[in-house]
C-alpha cells in the first residue's frame, strides 16, 4: 500500500508539472506537449495533479472537449476505486 501511495504522489506531481510546462510553452508559442500525453498522465493516476494545474495555471479550461475527457477519466477512476474497495472488503 505504501508503494501505491508513493506512486500516486509521484504521478500527480509529474502530471502537474507537465500541464504547467505545456502552459508555459503555449505562452512562448513553442512546440507543446501533446494532449494525448496529458490525458495519459491523467488516466494513469495523475487526476488530482492535472485538475489542480488546470485551475492554477488556467490551462485548457476553456476547451470543453478536453474537460469532458478529463471528467470521464475521473468518473471511471472513481467507479474503479469503488469496485476494487468493495471487492477487497468482501474478500475479508
Amino acid at each position: 500500500m505504501n508503494y501505491l501511495f508513493s506512486f500516486l504522489v509521484f504521478i500527480n506531481c509529474v502530471s502537474f508539472l507537465f500541464f504547467a510546462i505545456d502552459k508555459f510553452l503555449a505562452l512562448k508559442q513553442q512546440r507543446r506537449i501533446s494532449e494525448r500525453t496529458l490525458l495519459f498522465l491523467t488516466a494513469f493516476g495523475g487526476s488530482i495533479g492535472s485538475v489542480l494545474s488546470m485551475f492554477i495555471f488556467r490551462h485548457k479550461i476553456s476547451k470543453p472537449s478536453f474537460w469532458l475527457i478529463i471528467l470521464t477519466i475521473i468518473v471511471v477512476q472513481i467507479i474503479a476505486i469503488y469496485l476494487i474497495y468493495n471487492y477487497l472488503k468482501n474478500q475479508s
